[in-house]
């Protein structure tokens, strides 16, 4: 999984399956838009407006819970 930020559009983008994936897109809202691959395959998340939407006017903390990092 991987999260990235553009600061020039207040967008945040989270990808979820690697690689290429021909997609299609389904708004959620506005702001909201999911791209569904292959057989339903959820493969990323997009949202406009990030600060507004997700963090009151500021990028949110992320916390991650129960993950095991992978070996080097």
């Amino acid at each position: 999984m991987k999260i990235s930020y553009d600061s020039e559009t207040d967008s945040l983008y989270i990808k979820l399956v690697e690689g290429q994936h021909e997609c299609r897109t389904l708004r959620l809202s506005d702001e909201i838009a999911l791209n569904i691959g292959h057989n339903q395959m959820l493969v990323g998340i997009e949202v406009l407006d990030a600060k507004e939407i997700l963090g009151h006017g500021e990028l949110p903390t992320v916390i991650l819970e129960n993950i095991a990092s992978k070996a080097a």
